[in-house]
């Protein structure tokens, strides 16, 4: 059954990663590397079955291949998950087992933060592997990679509402936020300070009241968000929410968030959002600002650079409209052949004989 999954969509490799002392249970997937090392985050979830982990860990790792390829990064995906609750079961023994594996794979997969992780996370499994970004500033890093991130769904939702609205200044529109998380505050900032009005939603009360005091936001329910009149739906929580439910009920023109796997169903999500005139940013390219900003790192980290780089999400998501009108095809087909189309022009350059491979990780 894994064999067959792994042919349907060109998985290279699954390692299963187990430590009893610590506890350690995860999985690492690497999808493809034609680009170069995998590069992905590590997601710790109290997964209530290991099909549910293995499930999510190839989804995740295959979005990353098309996210860093559409980013124009030389990295291929990866992904790992971690089955735990991240409240209670970490320890340095997991992670240090964990930086162990990864270590193994001899730099096809760099390690990165994501749900669930922290940098401090990061450091521990530093200890056992270069193979690591997203770790302590101390290190030469770049720290917490969510203002990054942020950063770059701030540059994709200015050129969605110039695709949407004529204009790509977001003053004055409103923005509905579903998860107020440390990627969605970040960008509320950015709003804010633009002069968007927000409408701000989570399951953790807390981070909403913070965001009503910080940004005047109005808050509604988890399930309302959906049905609130404004002009973008920014989903920056979970992945599916746009869905055969939660479509028909929203009233915007345009959706731009910060999650990955929005769309439940690609092409069936995707069309229905079009039918109902509601432009989709595809959410690999929008949210790719936090993978651009750690992969900087593999080359000494500039933060200018970095920010330079994210800047470039503004043109990229502008292609994918260019690619969609100019094709007659969803933006997420489009962002899809984007990325294809790049690795597949790679795969040629690679069939040249090199006697070693080029490294791209410098911070030895």
């Amino acid at each position: 059954m894994l064999f067959e999954r792994m042919e349907k969509y060109d998985y290279e490799q699954v390692v299963f990663c187990h430590d009893k002392v610590s506890g350690l249970k995860a999985i690492i997937a690497i999808h493809d590397t034609t680009l170069g090392p995998a590069l992905g985050g590590c997601r710790m979830w109290p997964y209530e079955t290991e099909e549910e982990a293995l499930e999510d860990v190839l989804r995740l790792a295959r979005g990353m291949t098309y996210k860093n390829a559409a980013a124009g990064l030389n990295l291929g995906g990866g992904k790992t998950v971690i089955i735990g609750d991240p409240r209670k079961d970490k320890s340095e023994a997991m992670f240090r087992a964990l930086g162990r594996y990864v270590e193994s794979l001899n730099g096809r997969y760099i390690i990165a933060e994501d749900v669930g992780t922290t940098v401090a996370d990061m450091d521990m499994i530093h200890a056992e592997t270069d193979y690591v970004t997203g770790i302590s500033e101390s290190y030469g890093s770049s720290g917490n990679p969510s203002p990054m991130t942020a950063l770059g769904v701030y540059s994709a939702m200015k050129r969605t509402a110039l695709e949407a609205f004529g204009t790509d200044t977001l003053a004055e529109k409103t923005v509905a936020v579903q998860g107020v998380g440390n990627v969605a505050y970040a960008l509320c900032e950015l709003l804010h300070k633009d002069g968007a009005k927000l409408v701000v939603t989570d399951i953790n009360q807390e981070a909403v009241n913070r965001a009503v005091a910080a940004f005047g936001a109005k808050a509604v329910a988890p399930d309302e968000i959906y049905d609130v009149d404004a002009d973008i739906f920014a989903p920056c929580a979970l992945g599916g929410v746009l869905n055969d439910t939660t479509i028909p009920r929203l009233k915007v023109k345009a959706v731009c968030g910060s999650s990955n796997n929005q769309l439940l169903q690609t092409i069936h999500h995707g069309q229905m959002l079009a039918d109902r005139g509601i432009l989709y940013a595809p959410d690999y390219i929008v949210n790719a600002g936090g993978v651009i900003n750690v992969a900087d790192e593999l080359s000494r980290y500039n933060e200018e650079r970095a920010k330079h780089k994210i800047g470039e999400i503004y043109g990229q998501i502008g292609k994918v409209f260019d690619i969609a009108k100019e094709e007659k095809i969803l933006p997420a087909q489009a962002a899809n052949r984007m990325a294809e189309q790049r690795m597949e022009s790679m795969r040629h350059v690679s069939s040249t004989f090199l006697r070693a491979e080029h490294s791209l990780l410098t911070r030895r």
